[in-house]
């Protein structure tokens, strides 16, 4: 099954895996799921780490490669298609970055990984407890 992880759920899974949903958890090592984390996400961790608010446990490019090639992941462009979608999505959740997920979700067809019960919102599968 493929799977987009939300932010949060990347960065626990790399840093602090105790923190993740049992659910979530178990969907992220079973090797029969592809794991995929969208430039949106990129992008938005790219930003907290350079105005230091986010704390990885290595420099920013340092861990992104790190966690890419340890959990084996495939890399989600930001598309025409999702953008759209966007477009088309109501502002439930205030951030921009959670929205592009959310709509790369409705397109893709694929469910969350995620313990944002905003985007319980939007008409996507959320996955975590």
């Amino acid at each position: 099954m493929n799977v987009l992880l939300d932010s949060h759920a990347l960065i626990w899974s790399v840093d602090d895996p105790a923190r993740l949903g049992s659910r979530a958890a178990s969907i992220l090592e079973d090797p029969d799921n592809i794991l995929h984390v969208s430039m949106a996400s990129v992008w938005e961790l790219g930003i907290k780490a350079g105005k230091g608010r986010l704390g990885l446990s290595m420099p920013f490019r340092e861990w992104i490669t790190k966690a890419i090639h340890q959990m084996d992941i495939q890399l989600l462009p930001i598309t025409l298609p999702h953008v759209s979608g966007l477009a088309g999505l109501p502002a439930l959740h205030g951030d921009p970055f959670d929205r592009m997920l959310a709509a790369q979700c409705l397109a893709e067809g694929w469910p969350i990984v995620s313990a944002d019960s905003v985007l319980d919102g939007y008409a996507i599968m959320r996955i975590w407890n």
